[in-house]
């Protein structure tokens, strides 16, 4: 019964576009699969009544998509790419077509804020959630069209970030913007242990079909992942949207520096070590910088998520480049949006994995929503209690 919920809020949502009024992304099959996933599948039809009628219709077609590299990030071609994938899905196993896909979109990253990789994220979960009883089956229609859409919208939103390439980890951080990115930080960060939790295998609501997360420490973030988010620069201009934005990174003169600051992983342990420490180090810094642009800097948070989620359905060589894209989204968000210096978060409410979503289920944003579904990830993956306040204080700001 709950997985077809999922799949009617689906099949809901696709009568309608990736996007409504000009480019606001349509954050519906994210925020009823994260509904889903966590046990509130009892207020998902009354969340998508809300929601639908913002909503633009599906964008017609022109033509077929034969040169793919020349149209990709091209917007008018939204219609063409959905076409595309259907026909992909319908005639290739779904892994099959991601793995020729992810590399190719891969270096596009900010596609529409981020929300091209991260609604992927969550339709890849959807397709990999093991299956509750008897009859029932992950790849259903509706799933495998999800991420259909999902990558179409990824397709035709392509963007890279500016200056972005695989991370050296000779980029050099400023000490003096490191020190005052630590002003009001959050104590003790500094070392994670992710152990041998992934989020590929947590499942429902917190406390319930959740295996044990091996025996996670509550700790700090890697330092060197710390190192390279307390050293991104700010643009100075903060005016207009993201693709405005981005666009002002290559005139910082810290920014091919910083953006290129992140050790590389030598391995795919390591490239999953270092992306769930991302995830946790970006989830903190939510805390320190959520007050300056509390729905924007919500995917700094959930782009490396979604990338987290989608490794084990990648082959191992591409984890690296993946968390390479990952840091630079992460980064990229954090350098256009987030202050120069970090702010005390008001009080909030501690409580449960399951209490922090419950309330985030009744706030209703779809990015408090999706922020809370992050940080119950990053908390099952580091036990660090503190990321947990995250979606209460974006429950406050938004």
């Amino acid at each position: 019964m709950v997985e077809e919920i999922l799949d009617e809020a689906y099949r809901r949502l696709h009568r309608t576009g990736p996007e409504y009024e000009g480019w606001l992304s349509n954050h519906g099959p994210m925020a009823v699969e994260a509904l889903v996933r966590h046990g509130h599948d009892g207020v998902v039809h009354r969340w998508l009544d809300a929601y639908l009628g913002r909503l633009d219709e599906l964008p017609r077609g022109l033509r077929p998509i034969e040169d793919w590299r020349e149209a990709l990030g091209d917007p008018k071609r939204a219609g063409d790419w959905l076409a595309h994938f259907d026909r992909e899905l319908r005639d290739r196993p779904w892994r099959e077509v991601l793995g020729t896909w992810w590399p190719r979109l891969l270096p596009g990253i900010a596609a529409g804020a981020t929300h091209g990789v991260i609604r992927v994220g969550h339709a890849v979960r959807a397709l990999g959630a093991p299956v509750r009883s008897a009859g029932e089956a992950a790849e259903s229609p509706e799933r495998l069209a999800e991420l259909g859409q999902a990558l179409a919208y990824w397709a035709a939103r392509w963007q890279p970030v500016p200056g972005a390439a695989r991370p050296s980890g000779a980029g050099s951080v400023d000490p003096g913007h490191a020190a005052s990115a630590g002003e009001g930080a959050v104590p003790g960060d500094g070392h994670a242990r992710p152990d041998a939790w992934h989020p590929s295998t947590a499942r429902g609501p917190a406390g319930r079909d959740r295996p044990t997360p091996g025996t996670p420490v509550a700790g700090d973030v890697e330092p060197h992942v710390a190192a390279a988010l307390a050293g991104l620069p700010r643009i100075a201009d903060r005016t207009g949207g993201i693709r405005e934005r981005l666009g002002r990174l290559p005139a910082v003169p810290r920014w091919p520096a910083a953006v290129a600051a992140l050790r590389p992983a030598g391995t795919p342990a390591g490239a999953e070590r270092d992306l769930v420490a991302l995830v946790h180090g970006a989830s903190l810094d939510y805390l320190r910088f959520g007050h300056a642009e509390p729905v924007m800097l919500v995917h700094a948070v959930t782009a490396p998520t979604a990338v987290l989620r989608t490794l084990p359905a990648l082959d191992p060589a591409l984890w690296a480049a993946s968390v390479a894209a990952a840091w630079s989204a992460t980064a990229a968000v954090t350098s256009v949006y987030a202050p120069e210096r970090p702010a005390t978060p008001s009080a909030v409410a501690a409580g449960t994995p399951a209490e922090v979503f419950a309330r985030a289920a009744r706030h209703g944003d779809a990015h408090v929503v999706k922020l809370a579904d992050a940080v119950l990830d990053a908390h099952a993956a580091s036990g660090d209690e503190r990321v947990l306040v995250a979606a209460g204080y974006a429950g406050h700001l938004i």
